[in-house]
């Protein structure tokens, strides 16, 4: 059960401030980290892969500082965003020479190349690879120690629908093995179906932390909007609407519903059956319209 803490971290470069004083937990499991351009999710995974020193604060994996300790790296798996490649090597001499620097050799190389479905290819030079391939190959040395720790900066750039599939399939079996798994993505589609956990950082602050579902109902400021159909439509919206819980109820003709805008969520969810149940109206559609993974980080960003 390995797991990094990021304790009052910051990092700058000159008078930019890339990350300002994040403190944070990564656990077993896969964790999706978010934020927009700019916002210091590469910087953070570089320090938690020990590439960069944290200007103050500290990195650690079990306890034992990251930060030039050799030792960390039989833990501990790196795909860079960057592409840093020997493009002269095939695929197979990249990820046999990134085995040997971890003691092991061919027998490991093979298996990490299976694993991440690149066998077809490997004997041809890296130069020849496309996007796709180039990140695949990337995950294969990443992958050839076995590592506990698996650090991903945008592992889904380039592939293509069938890759990107059995990407997510391999994080989902390594996290469910207990693996501590983080990764990056600009695609939200793909952190709301791949991460039980989510780390938010906007402009290098942490800004949010944990399930999204629960991280946008402690957003007590911002209304929660549901998508309502009923037997009774109109009777339930002023029913709805005389109690201070609702802000507002807007009838859908397209979609034959009502849009209810709450602004006491643990009130209104206690609300709506009971008036339902007092007027006889049965409750055919109760569906959150801004619980989504892409309506949480627009709050938090735009916040």
């Amino acid at each position: 059960m390995t797991t990094i803490d990021i304790d009052h971290v910051s990092r700058w470069f000159g008078n930019v401030v890339a990350v300002n004083d994040v403190t944070m937990t990564i656990g077993p499991g896969v964790t999706g980290l978010l934020g927009p351009n700019g916002a210091g999710k590469s910087t953070l995974i570089n320090m938690m892969g020990g590439f960069l020193a944290p200007s103050t604060g500290e990195v650690t994996l079990d306890g034992k500082r990251i930060w030039r300790n050799e030792s960390v790296y039989r833990e501990i798996g790196v795909v860079p965003e960057r592409e840093s490649m020997y493009d002269f090597l095939t695929g197979r001499d990249f990820v046999v020479a990134n085995a040997e620097l971890h003691g092991l050799g061919a027998k490991e190389a093979q298996r990490a190349l299976a694993t991440v479905e690149m066998e077809y290819a490997q004997d041809r030079k890296i130069a020849t690879y496309s996007k796709g391939m180039r990140q695949r190959v990337k995950m294969a040395s990443a992958l050839v120690h076995e590592p506990s720790v698996l650090l991903l900066d945008e592992p889904f750039n380039g592939m293509d629908p069938r890759q990107r599939m059995q990407l997510m399939e391999l994080l989902r079996r390594m996290g469910a093995e207990g693996r501590t798994v983080l990764f990056s993505s600009h695609i939200l589609e793909e952190v709301e179906q791949l991460a039980s956990h989510i780390e938010v950082v906007v402009a290098g602050r942490h800004a949010a932390s944990g399930d999204f579902r629960r991280i946008r109902r402690l957003m007590t400021d911002r209304p929660h909007r549901y998508l309502v159909r009923s037997s009774d439509d109109r009777a339930l919206a002023a029913a709805l609407i005389a109690d201070p819980s609702t802000a507002g109820i807007e009838v859908d003709l397209t979609e034959g519903a009502l849009r209810v805008q709450a602004v006491d969520f643990g009130r209104f969810t206690e609300l709506l059956p009971r008036v339902a149940r007092a007027g006889g109206i049965r409750l055919l559609t109760v569906s959150p319209s801004d619980e989504s993974l892409e309506s949480v980080f627009s709050y938090l960003v735009t916040a």
